[in-house]
């Protein structure tokens, strides 16, 4: 991969990360944003723990996807590198993962709920329910846990009978949510959209304990207009 290359991954997942805080999804250092050429084989990420204010494209880190050693950077990458790591092995598709500690959608994650479909507005985005991993078991926490983190949640986008890109995100149970795109950006945005309908959600269930999810046929319209075979929306028709 040349240097042109790395530069302009570094650049995208350096502008990822600051949108996510500007977005006001992370707090100080948390969460983090990567993203993968697919070509090389590497992944471009946050440094552990450094603050937002201080982050610049040239100390974001660059791993090989497969083992997970720095190639570049003098910074420990972040914490949860093994869990993005994990995804991109197991997803071909996926382009950036974003993981925050965004308030509802980890309301959710903690409480140990998933977050139910219950109009268009989640559907636009998301192809059904957001779903919920299970609780790691003790000895998956206590041996390598960033790891099992991400093998959770390839388990569970494996039983949802989705494609990893229909329903880009899934809440880690006790954690918060990890979502995904094709790019960082689009990861990003998914992790947006995420909050916005779990806070819509945690509404509506306080409102009448809505349980039940959207009709399949109105789902599938939303979802399938945009990013369908035959999708109709935007301006690439």
């Amino acid at each position: 991969m040349g240097a042109k290359m790395l530069e302009s991954l570094r650049k995208a997942v350096y502008d990822a990360n600051m949108e996510l805080n500007a977005r006001n999804l992370v707090i100080y250092s948390f969460g983090n944003v990567s993203g993968i050429d697919r070509k090389s084989g590497i992944v471009a990420i946050k440094p552990s723990g450094v603050p937002y204010g201080k982050l610049s494209p040239e100390n974001i880190i660059l791993v090989n996807v497969a083992d997970g050693k720095t190639l570049e950077g003098t910074l420990w990458p972040s914490s949860d590198t093994p869990t993005h790591l994990e995804i991109y092995r197991n997803f071909p598709e996926i382009g950036g993962i974003t993981h925050s500690h965004s308030k509802f959608a980890t309301v959710f994650a903690q409480a140990g709920f998933h977050i139910p479909c219950q109009g268009t507005t989640h559907a636009d985005y998301f192809y059904g329910d957001i779903p919920l991993t299970r609780k790691l078991k003790k000895m998956e926490i206590e041996r390598d846990y960033e790891l099992n983190t991400g093998k959770v949640i390839v388990e569970k986008v494996r039983k949802s009978n989705r494609e990893a890109i229909e329903i880009p995100a899934v809440l880690v149970a006790g954690h918060g949510p990890f979502t995904w795109g094709k790019t960082p950006e689009e990861a990003v945005e998914h992790a947006v959209i995420l909050e916005y309908v779990a806070e819509m959600a945690l509404h509506g269930l306080r409102l009448n304990n809505m349980s039940s999810s959207l009709e399949d046929t109105l789902l599938d319209r939303h979802f399938l207009r945009k990013h369908g075979k035959n999708a109709y929306y935007g301006q690439n028709k």
